[in-house]
């Protein structure tokens, strides 16, 4: 087991945020006003990400509240929008260096096929919908630093910097995932650094 610990978000470090794109998409597709639909997105967020809301309870209330909206169609819209980014092809390389553990306000059912590849390499996955709580509530965060070794540094990515207050109040070094990817860098910098 290695000494240092890698906490990875996954929209926007390991795969695409759907979101705006889906809502977008969905907006043009369905002659719904977009305005409209990133309402309905902020009203069922926290319900949607921490599973008290069931995936098709989503779909259910998204065709309830925008008839127009064909749902197999929106099904295909939303997968179509999320897609591995280059920093997956590093986990397998990342691990060699650290233990890789994942962090994300998620639906499970919408990111299996991103994981899949990745889990030999990953010593923990925590998604909201599956633990009923979502970053930046304390709670996530806490149930991930149970499954650290706490032998070395904690490097947590994510694409906003509003989840990283608790992250560092737990002594997690942060680091901003940028759109251009240089992060990516900067983490095998600091891992590969371990071993010279």
């Amino acid at each position: 087991m290695a000494d240092k610990e890698l906490v990875l978000d996954i929209g926007g470090v390991l795969a695409t945020n759907f979101s705006p794109h889906f809502w977008k998409d969905l907006s043009e597709q369905s002659s719904t006003p977009y305005a409209m639909l990133f309402n309905f997105r902020k009203e069922i967020r926290e319900e949607l990400w921490t599973g008290k809301m069931p995936e098709e309870g989503f779909w259910e209330q998204l065709h309830l509240k925008f008839p127009a909206i064909h749902i197999e169609n929106a099904k295909e819209i939303l997968i179509s929008n999320i897609r591995p980014m280059p920093a997956i092809e590093k986990v397998k390389i990342w691990s060699k260096y650290a233990n890789i553990h994942i962090l994300s306000n998620h639906r499970i059912e919408w990111i299996k096929s991103i994981l899949k590849p990745i889990e030999p390499y990953v010593c923990s996955i925590t998604v909201s919908s599956e633990v009923g709580c979502c970053k930046p509530k304390p709670e996530i965060y806490a149930l991930v630093h149970e499954q650290l070794n706490h032998q070395g540094d904690i490097l947590f990515v994510d694409d906003q910097d509003k989840n990283f207050n608790e992250a560092n109040s737990l002594g997690w070094k942060t680091i901003l995932a940028d759109e251009k990817g240089a992060w990516i860098y900067n983490v095998t910098s600091l891992l590969s650094a371990v071993e010279d």
